[in-house]
This record gives C-alpha cells, structure tokens and sequence, in this order.
C-alpha cells in the first residue's frame, strides 16, 4: 500500500519543494524559451499554464490547508484549487478529466501545477521530478507518489495542463471532443 502522508505534518516539507519547485520551474522556463526555434511552437506553450502560473495553483493548494475542506471529492478539491489560483473551468469529474476536456491540453512531461489524472481519480502535481502530487486521499488531503504502487495498479496516469485565455475554459465539459493526445 502506498504511503499517505497527511497535510499538516509535511507543510515545512511543502515548503521547501515548493522553494525548490520554484527554482527549478524558473529554469525549465527559461531553457523552454531559448531553445525553441519553432514560432508556433512557443505561441502554442505560451498559451498553456507557465512554470510560475503552476507555482500559483501549488501555493492555493497550501494556502488553503488551514482551512477546512469542504469538497467532497478529489475532483472538486481540485476544481476549488484552480478557481482559488485564477484559471476557473467548468466543474468536470475526474472520469470527465481523464478522457480531456476543452480548457486542458494533454501533455507528456508534467511541471508543477499540471493535473494528474487516472479514472477516478485526480490531483495536482507538486514535483514531477520526485512524481509528488496533492490530491484528497482517504485520511484527508495529502501528498503521494504517483509512481507508488497503488497509483500504477490504476492504470497509466494522464497528464494535463490548463490552457489560459481558452474561450471554451468555462464551457461545459463536452465527451464528444476531447483535447490533446490519445
């Protein structure tokens, strides 16, 4: 089973990723801006959450550990999250989010701030180097390896960016259209 680890006990810890995170994603920003040659290609990325844009959902994610939570589901905390960070979408459950919907563009290689999703369930990663997330997990929100165990025996994890200034961000989540890679 994998190892949950409860909000409270790892804030320092968050922190310091977080410290981390914000160096690392300053500096996969800026080798993403000088060694891209395609214009396209850079108007595409620029339109998608940036490293500190995904700096600015972990930090909603922590500031919102004193308060209690009130979502009922992984979906919805994180659905709460994102509005708190400023890139609202329509509400869509993680079994919505797995298959894609308008607002977030498949990706490969997740940064901070991304979605990870499996059917049934969905959170927000923290440190894709160490595979850290923060999702609702059964004791409460918490943190965990995504590569762990129990996440693999769920299945081939998904990863999703937001896509700001989408005109369909707020729309309904449409099955019929899904965004990015199969």
């Amino acid at each position: 089973m994998a190892m949950r680890i409860r909000v409270k006990p790892t804030v320092a810890a968050l922190l310091c990723g977080l410290a981390l995170c914000a160096s690392w994603a300053q500096e996969e920003h800026r080798q993403t801006r000088t060694s891209s040659t395609n214009t396209n290609q850079r108007l595409k990325t620029d339109r998608t959450l940036s490293p500190d844009d995904g700096l600015s959902v972990i930090a909603a994610a922590l500031d919102s550990r004193g308060r209690p939570y009130s979502e009922r589901d992984c979906s919805h905390l994180v659905h709460a999250i994102y509005e708190r960070a400023g890139f609202a979408y329509s509400y869509a459950s993680s079994s919505d989010l797995y298959v894609g919907i308008e607002g977030f563009r498949r990706i490969v290689r997740p940064q901070p701030g991304d979605l990870v999703v499996w059917r049934g369930h969905v959170g927000i990663v923290i440190r894709p180097s160490r595979h850290i997330f923060f999702s609702l997990m059964r004791a409460g929100p918490g943190i965990d390896d995504y590569e762990a165990p129990y996440w693999t025996s769920r299945g081939h994890a998904r990863f999703y960016r937001y896509v700001k200034n989408d005109p369909c961000a707020g729309c309904v989540p449409s099955r019929a259209r899904p965004t990015g890679l199969k």
